[in-house]
């Protein structure tokens, strides 16, 4: 992408790199969290303090990107990507922090962020993983991720063949 925002003109989001630091960023969070999910605080802290368990994720390592997805000036969905922490090496990428809005679900949108960070894991990683919930199996599953057993955290890998 190289920093060039991206329109998707049948679907009208304007996709560009993203500091989780707005206002309309907030806005997505409190909503992430008023659903149960805590991913976009968890990406607030570790942006911010890098004392969470984490540590400090500005998504500035080699190949990693943070991608915010704008409706006019609404953000309506965010994802990340990610040099896997919970494997050996910086060969593995991981779908991070993904959240689409409830006006905006069922648009494309959620898939046109994956789309847009398994391009960028292409450059970088030979798979990309993700730790997705139950509700979530199908959707990853659609884009070409598949089910993985016996691993704490991933659910899903996607192949992408760098270096093979």
């Amino acid at each position: 992408m190289g920093g060039t925002p991206e329109v998707n003109p049948e679907i009208g989001y304007l996709l560009r790199r993203l500091r989780p630091t707005a206002p309309a960023f907030d806005r997505l969070k409190d909503e992430s969290r008023l659903e149960g999910y805590w991913m976009l605080v968890r990406l607030a802290d570790g942006w911010a303090s890098g004392h969470n368990s984490g540590g400090r994720n500005k998504f500035l390592k080699r190949g990693e990107a943070l991608y915010g997805a704008w409706h006019g000036r609404e953000l309506a969905g965010v994802c990340g990507l990610n040099i896997d922490p919970y494997v050996e090496g910086k060969d593995q990428g991981r779908v991070r922090h993904l959240f689409v809005s409830a006006p905006h679900r069922r648009a494309g949108l959620g898939r046109m962020l994956v789309e847009t960070v398994i391009d960028r894991a292409r450059q970088y990683f030979t798979v990309l993983n993700t730790r997705a919930p139950p509700e979530a199996f199908g959707f990853y599953e659609g884009l070409g991720f598949r089910r993985v057993a016996g691993e704490e955290f991933v659910t899903h890998r996607f192949v992408l063949g760098k270096g093979n």
